[in-house]
């Protein structure tokens, strides 16, 4: 197809890219939601419609996504076609390409390699009006005295601070090229170095906490992982585990096999009550497996390609599952990136201790801070976790 567009997977999110005959057209970093990261590259080119890329369009789409991951990708080679901008601004961004990844050159440097000095705010404009994100590195240039300046992309300077981190670490040897591990939807070594760059406190505390080591529960079904949940909610780990595994016992026909719908609906409440379930975790739990008999309940490939809010409210509609139960399907389930779990109390003890709050932390300040660990939310919530057991431990964080 001559032109089009398309949305790609990288380590930061999903990246949307336009082309045309003559080349890129608009490399956009993720929004705040999908369709906004799809309108933006779609208003590039007018009446394109989404489809597969050339196969230029898509070896470049597979070097931004290296890039946004620590790998050492030339996006140099990239071919952008900037008919559609003023020549000034092509000037501007043909001297961005040129920065080295990780290196900065201010607004005033810039104007003056272009033999216009004094022109540092029209350096600016044109960065701020820049459509080939990543590509043409508008990151790397700054304001006087090393200020970050502006950032037009979703999440503003702290976005531009993040890829700098990224690049930086990544110049540093401090990453590792290889694909993200099985299962998350991200990179961690990537998302931990953007957090670096763009949270100096939260910086102190992957620090003290060390490597991410976080790891997924895979689950075969979203009923299995559900009513695991269910089981394991208000009780100590201890005693979950017993009574799942009671349960189990009960209700499977042989070992290495995972609880269905039709296993709940053919036991008795008698039964259930007998491996010690309560009455509205019995009542939850047949709620979920008559979702799941129904297809009322997406099966897991469905629910994982969904977004995370589409998760929450998918898998919130069974009774028992309310919005934090969610959250840890999305985070300990499909591995996603940029969950905030702001109800969790952990989250919130481990918060007001580490930024020195005399009270356990609002929503609103957790969601305030947060904004600087977009799109890795996650990754600092599991941090934020960590740095609990550090002071249970008398370990300073």
């Amino acid at each position: 197809m001559k032109h089009g567009f398309t949305l790609f997977d990288t380590a930061i999110g999903e990246c949307g890219i336009a082309w045309n005959e003559r080349g890129v057209v608009c490399v956009a970093l993720p929004g705040d939601d999908r369709e906004r990261t799809r309108e933006h590259a779609a208003r590039a080119v007018p009446g394109a419609a989404e489809a597969t890329p050339p196969p230029a369009v898509r070896a470049a789409a597979a070097d931004i996504a290296l890039h946004l991951r620590g790998g050492d990708s030339d996006l140099s080679a990239i071919g952008l076609d900037m008919s559609g901008v003023s020549p000034f601004h092509r000037q501007v961004y043909e001297l961005a390409r040129s920065i080295p990844p990780g290196r900065t050159l201010t607004y005033g440097e810039v104007a003056e390699q272009l033999g216009r000095p004094g022109a540092a705010r029209a350096v600016g404009q044109a960065l701020g009006r820049n459509p080939f994100a990543v590509v043409v590195p508008c990151h790397r240039v700054v304001a006087a005295g090393g200020k970050p300046g502006g950032f037009s992309a979703s999440g503003g300077v702290t976005t531009k601070l993040g890829l700098l981190a990224l690049e930086r670490a990544a110049e540093a040897g401090a990453l590792p090229t290889g694909p993200a591990p099985d299962g998350f939807r991200f990179d961690p070594a990537a998302a931990v170095a953007y957090l670096r760059g763009s949270d100096p406190g939260l910086a102190g505390v992957i620090d003290a906490v060390g490597p991410f080591t976080m790891e997924l529960n895979a689950t075969a079904s979203v009923f299995s992982a559900l009513a695991e949940a269910i089981v394991f909610q208000q009780l100590s780990i201890k005693a979950a585990a017993t009574i799942h595994g009671r349960l189990c016992a009960l209700l499977l026909p042989g070992p290495g096999l995972v609880l269905r719908p039709e296993h709940v609906l053919g036991a008795t409440d008698e039964q259930l009550r007998s491996v010690g379930l309560s009455r509205p975790k019995i009542a939850a739990l047949r709620d979920l497996a008559h979702k799941v008999d129904s297809g009322a309940l997406p099966e897991l490939a469905a629910v994982g390609a969904m977004e995370d809010e589409g998760v929450v409210a998918c898998l919130s509609s069974v009774r028992g599952i309310g919005r934090w139960s969610a959250q840890m399907f999305l985070m300990f389930r499909l591995g996603r990136a940029d969950v905030l779990p702001v109800d969790d109390l952990g989250l919130r003890s481990g918060f007001a201790r580490v930024f020195r709050l005399a009270e356990q932390a609002s929503r609103q300040q957790i969601e305030e801070r947060a904004a600087l660990w977009r799109p890795y939310r996650s990754v600092a919530t599991w941090y934020l976790w960590q740095s609990l057991e550090l002071t249970e431990r008398g370990l300073p964080v």
